[in-house]
């Protein structure tokens, strides 16, 4: 066997800073960087590279402990974990609710036993939407090295013992785990990303170089080749890969074999300048407890602000990660790692992580520690929206899936006729409308289509059946001759086609009332509630600021009104000085809207009947005469 040498290279600090800020840089900005997520494979190269030199030099020395080894790695590794895991189960305790607290619960238990890639295997795919949402996402990493620190040492010792060929060995078993990795990845995308089976090869490849580094030419020409075609593998990955790509696979190749290279060329310009440079190194020196931050408070910042980050907001999260990486470092790594070795602190580090295990599992076993959090204030922050009051697949479409209404969305019989023409907003009204047809004599006729506002000849984006769904409803208040149309939608783009509407109507004798927006709470008013809680610890008032400002009542009245509408705003009937509407009484049953703009039961009848007189002008009572 030939090691490498024991010597420090500071290169190596600095590879772990170009693996770290790739991570950042792909959690924080994606589009920026679709690929960073391979910064992670150049993190497992590392450690293969690293842990194999040492034992390797340990095993021909004579002087390999087992229980040495796990005391270095339980130093290196718990105590950064442990306050990171504790912060994560703190601020969860103040800004999740029972469910999803229950779920980081679980995360907890899975990372603190080392089987956060197992755990999240059986949950859903890295690159999911849900994913995003939890806060211990990044440690499957941290569970497939310590998989193999449990392993690989066993499997040196016993070829130490044999006298079998350590790298022949690291080799086959390399080769082995990267021809399963590219035979699961088409059947099995996600086993194939979480599998420490089919991530080994990527630790191997770094233990091969470790065990076979005579034979790595030292030359200053040769070495700065082999970097330099490094760092183009490992650009090439972070540039061209995303998460569409089927990851690792045959893809792994590109980060796996470019940091092999670089690892190979200590004597090359780029290891020796640039990877071993102050700046680099210092945050090479802070990578691991930088990982462990930097993504709990990216997803806590979603959590506490109830909407996506802004730019700004990201970059205070990185560099807010980035003092308390050193913090860490400096106050909690260095102690534990390099004061003197002991069993006792091996034992202790070992209990805090069992008490760590066992925090998560009574929030598990607790249900999310749901008494929290007051009974009606979770009912609220989890109001389903209503949509099988909507009359959903049958009077309000999915263009997707169906283009016609079904016969008893018109009430053919009654009279006067008033029809509901819009999107799911306007289906949200019929609550409302059915309400107030238990006082007042009038029909309704309900066709309304998801996400397709009453604008004639325009083109929705990303819905292309609402033209023609338009025109078929025009042709259909022909056919009906309603006496009233309320058009209603969130009303953003296409004015001037809904002009067209209004003129078009006109021409068969109905009267148009154009309903304005309802307010839009930009984070969904269930959430407003939880946030208000989680600020204030009480329910939010019945009318609350947090709505977005109106843009387009003035713009949609000068625009119609000339064409013969009438406008009625719908702002002006839920809002007040003091805010809009959430809730029409205390319990969950009385929250106005179900998201940022979709009305509840409650909701509806309130609005509907704080405008049914105007809707209808003189024509209901005259079709109580009738």
């Amino acid at each position: 066997m030939s090691q490498t040498s024991p010597k420090y290279r500071p290169d190596v600090d600095g590879l772990r800073a170009i693996a770290v800020m790739l991570v950042l840089h792909f959690h924080a900005f994606p589009d920026a960087m679709p690929g960073g997520f391979v910064g992670v494979d150049v993190f497992f190269v590392i450690s293969g590279f690293l842990i194999t030199g040492i034992i390797a030099r340990e095993l021909e020395l004579g002087r390999f402990s087992l229980v040495e080894f796990y005391n270095r790695r339980i130093r290196r590794i718990f105590p950064a974990l442990i306050v990171v895991l504790c912060a994560t189960l703190m601020l969860g305790w103040f800004w999740m609710l029972p469910q999803a607290f229950a779920q980081l619960g679980s995360d907890t238990f899975a990372s603190a036993a080392f089987l956060a890639n197992i755990a999240l295997l059986l949950q859903s795919g890295y690159f999911d939407v849900e994913s995003a949402k939890k806060p211990l996402l990044h440690l499957w990493s941290l569970g497939i090295e310590e998989q193999f620190y449990l392993f690989w040492p066993l499997l040196l010792m016993l070829a130490a013992r044999f006298r079998m060929g350590i790298m022949a060995m690291a080799a086959l078993l390399g080769i082995a785990s990267f021809l399963l990795n590219v035979a699961l990845i088409g059947p099995n995308p996600i086993a194939t990303f979480y599998l420490p089976f089919t991530r080994a090869f990527e630790l191997l490849i770094g233990a091969v170089l470790a065990c076979g580094w005579i034979n790595v030419n030292p030359s200053s020409v040769a070495s700065n080749r082999r970097a330099w075609i490094g760092v183009a593998l490992v650009a090439v990955a972070a540039i061209m890969l995303d998460s569409h790509r089927a990851f690792p696979g045959w893809w792994a190749v590109l980060p796996v074999a470019g940091t092999a290279l670089l690892l190979s060329a200590p004597a090359a310009w780029v290891n020796r300048v640039v990877l071993a440079s102050p700046p680099l190194v210092w945050i090479g020196l802070i990578s691991y407890p930088l990982y462990l931050w930097h993504w709990p408070l990216l997803v806590f910042g979603g959590i506490i602000k109830f909407g996506p980050l802004t730019l700004p907001e990201r970059e205070l999260i990185l560099l807010a990660s980035a003092l308390l990486a050193w913090a860490t470092y400096r106050f909690v790594e260095i102690p534990f790692r390099f004061g003197l070795p002991s069993r006792r602190k091996m034992c202790g580090l070992g209990a805090g992580m069992a008490m760590i295990a066992v925090a998560g599992g009574i929030v598990v076993w607790g249900r999310g520690l749901d008494f929290r959090i007051p009974a009606e204030i979770r009912a609220m922050a989890n109001v389903p929206t209503q949509t099988a009051r909507w009359r959903f697949h049958e009077c309000l479409l999915d263009l997707s899936r169906e283009t016609s209404f079904a016969p008893d969305c018109v009430d053919r019989d009654r009279r006067p006729l008033v029809l509901v023409w819009g999107d799911s907003t306007a289906a949200a009204l019929i609550p409302g409308l059915r309400k107030a047809q238990e006082t007042r004599n009038f029909g309704i006729a309900q066709l309304t289509s998801s996400s397709c506002i009453p604008a004639l000849n325009a083109d929705i984006l990303g819905n292309p059946n609402c033209r023609s769904i338009n025109d078929k409803v025009l042709s259909l208040a022909r056919e009906i001759r309603p006496d009233v149309v309320v058009l209603h939608g969130t009303w953003e783009k296409h004015l001037d086609n809904v002009a067209e509407t209004v003129a078009a109507l006109k021409q068969i004798g109905a009267r148009v009332v154009v309903l304005g927006p309802v307010p839009l709470w930009r984070r969904g008013l269930p959430n407003e509630v939880m946030r208000y809680f989680m600020l204030h610890q009480r329910l939010i008032p019945e009318h609350y600021d947090g709505a977005a400002p109106n843009g387009y009542d003035a713009a949609m009245r000068e625009k119609l009104v000339p064409l013969g509408a009438e406008f009625v705003s719908a702002r002006d009937a839920l809002c007040d000085a003091s805010g809009c509407l959430t809730r029409v009484g205390d319990s969950a049953a009385d929250l106005a809207a179900s998201d940022q703009v979709h009305l509840t039961e409650k909701g509806s009848e309130y609005l509907v009947a704080s405008v049914i007189d105007r809707l209808l002008g003189g024509e209901a009572s005259a079709g109580k005469a009738r």
